[in-house]
């Protein structure tokens, strides 16, 4: 019991001589910011600091799409020969330049004997017709023959001249002029001639084949006309409009990239939920070729925006920053909202930030925040 007593006297004289401790006055270091870093000339020198006010620059999205080069109907001929027959000659190959006018072909039958035979045939009778034509007609005119006999001759002159029109149009199918056809010149052989400019995609025939008129005997391209064809999901066709600017870039030469433009968007959605989209070259590369497959970026939307560096912006935790300049040594940790990303530069969404009036660090700005970190640990 007494020393329960004593034990709690103790207790009860260490709280009484005990004073209160007066609360320490907060240091110049303690208020500088944990934001704020500070550096020396020489820091700033050596380790390539480099500040510079944020760029007003036009930015746009863009869609990565893929496609191959197409070539439109009107660029595509096939030919084929109108009567039939044998093809005697040919040179062509897949690949092969052509020119328009050039012979590709020789074909023989005696079926374009007997149409030439014909005609030079109904042109005597036409010649005769006509006389007789002319001969009873001044005889009706003096009432020396009947009507109907004018009429008879006057009937069979109109039907031959339809007979002899008919045949010339015939001849002119194959190439062989009307006008100059005569008794002596009378061929079994026609050429066949290119109608455009460009070159073999396909040769469907051999020499001595006999073809039919429905058959195609070779295939033509004319490649002034190539255009990129990109397909483009159902969710993004809609975003895609005539005249936007495309890049594209082809398989053998990837680190090339060439400019085209919208000029097409399909309205319909096959069965694979994707479109066509078209789109014409501003300069054609001279090693396009029908069917290559390309990649394509399409710039869909072209905004005013005030843009940095992407290594201006740096990353810590799950935000991102720059390091606005407050004075020649010091430099700000700011908290941004990026936007639109393209060609190295990064869009920054000005808001309350004043971002185009202060200068920022736009290189080594991670070593900054390195340092600003490792001193705060």
């Amino acid at each position: 019991m007494p020393y329960r007593i004593i034990l709690s006297f103790l207790i009860f004289g260490l709280f009484a001589c005990t004073e209160p401790v007066d609360k320490q006055e907060p240091t110049e270091e303690d208020t500088t910011s944990p934001e704020i870093v500070t550096l020396t000339s020489q820091q700033i020198t050596n380790g390539g600091i480099v500040t510079a006010v944020p760029l007003s620059q036009k930015l746009s999205t863009e869609l990565s799409v893929n496609g191959s080069i197409d070539v439109p109907p009107q660029n595509i001929v096939s030919i084929s020969f109108p009567f039939g027959g044998y093809l005697k000659n040919t040179q062509l190959l897949p690949g092969m330049r052509v020119s328009k006018g050039e012979v590709i072909g020789l074909m023989e039958d005696q079926s374009l004997v007997q149409i030439q035979q014909d005609y030079l045939m109904a042109v005597a009778r036409q010649n005769y017709l006509k006389q007789d034509y002319e001969r009873q007609k001044t005889l009706q005119e003096n009432n020396v023959n009947s009507a109907k006999t004018f009429q008879q001759v006057e009937s069979e002159y109109a039907s031959q001249k339809v007979l002899v029109s008919g045949l010339a149009q015939k001849l002119k199918m194959i190439h062989v002029n009307p006008s100059s056809l005569n008794e002596s010149n009378i061929s079994s052989t026609v050429p066949i001639y290119s109608p455009i400019n460009g070159f073999v995609s396909g040769v469907n025939v051999n020499i001595g084949k006999f073809v039919n008129p429905t058959d195609v005997l070779f295939e033509l391209i004319n490649p002034e006309d190539m255009h990129a064809a990109l397909v483009v999901f159902e969710k993004d066709i809609a975003k895609v409009q005539k005249g936007q600017q495309v890049k594209v870039s082809l398989v053998d030469e990837p680190g090339k990239e060439y400019l085209c433009e919208v000029i097409l968007v399909t309205r319909n959605v096959s069965e694979n939920r994707t479109g066509i989209v078209h789109c014409h070259f501003e300069q054609m590369p001279k090693t396009l070729l029908p069917g290559m497959f390309l990649n394509a970026k399409i710039h869909l939307t072209v905004t005013n925006a005030l843009t940095v560096p992407e290594e201006a912006v740096v990353r810590y935790g799950n935000k991102e920053y720059v390091f606005q300049e407050q004075s020649k040594t010091d430099f700000k940790l700011v908290p941004v909202q990026t936007g639109l990303r393209q060609n190295g530069h990064v869009q920054l969404i000005d808001s309350a930030n004043t971002f185009s009036q202060k200068p920022i660090i736009v290189k080594n700005a991670y070593s900054i925040l390195s340092k600003m970190k490792n001193t705060g640990d």
